[in-house]
């Protein structure tokens, strides 16, 4: 099936694609993706690709920005998008992870807005892209999804809150989030500011409607309107 149609398909369980950022707690109006200024992306070496959703509403990467900053990486969103440099690529027993910075929470939108990253990506930049993710919101919740032959979820439609996730103290406050996701034998774990929130079988995330494998190439994603500072993306094998 097209990715268009699977992320059509997913559209109907969460409202709409980008609304990835859909809090499990509370809610608002959907928003419509802004389009970012001089957006792009501008650190060397890396690739993006936008949900199909926003891909028929006539945006591309170019309505979001990647760019240097910080000694790491600033993601303002635009459409929902995934970020990758093909040379990061994971197998085997691996964690990948990353430091996300909002300095104004809730800065682009009217609701709180997940980040984080993911794994097992394969055919990326294709209509038969997959990768699993696991992304917190700064109101202290997270979600596990992932993109296979069809959408899928891990730990439900609207996620579930931990004390592990850091909240922010309100709109416009900064909020800090260490999200790591591991693959180890049969288990795959999401850690959140150093406590695992979540542990899956690999059997709930590989095979028929779901990813290809774990192995495969590692990297960012944002729900749309967002905007963060990535820091310390790496790979740490056992």
């Amino acid at each position: 099936m097209p990715l268009a149609t699977r992320l059509a398909c997913f559209a109907l369980l969460c409202g709409s694609l980008p609304m990835l950022a859909q809090p499990p707690a509370g809610g608002g109006a959907q928003e419509t993706n802004r389009t970012i200024s001089n957006g792009g992306i501008t650190v060397p070496g890396w690739k993006g690709q936008v949900d199909a959703s926003a891909e028929k509403q006539g945006q591309s990467v170019n309505d979001a920005k990647l760019a240097p900053e910080a000694g790491g990486m600033r993601v303002t969103t635009g459409p929902a998008v995934s970020y990758w440099n093909p040379s990061n690529k994971a197998s085997g027993d691996y964690t990948v992870s990353a430091t996300f910075n909002e300095p104004k929470f809730m800065n682009l939108n009217t609701h709180p807005h997940p980040y984080g990253v993911f794994i097992g990506g394969n055919d990326l930049g294709t209509p038969n892209a997959t990768l699993l993710y696991c992304a917190a919101y700064g109101n202290g919740s997270f979600i596990v999804r992932g993109f296979g032959p069809e959408a899928f979820q891990v730990n439900g439609r609207r996620g579930e809150t931990n004390d592990a996730v850091h909240k922010a103290a309100g709109p416009g406050q900064p909020v800090t989030q260490t999200i790591a996701l591991s693959v180890k034998g049969d288990k795959v774990s999401c850690a959140i500011n150093g406590t695992v929130v979540g542990t899956y079988n690999k059997s709930d995330v590989v095979g028929t409607g779901k990813l290809k494998s774990t192995d495969g190439i590692y990297g960012i994603r944002f729900a749309h309107n967002t905007d963060a500072i990535v820091t310390d993306l790496k790979l740490t094998k056992p």
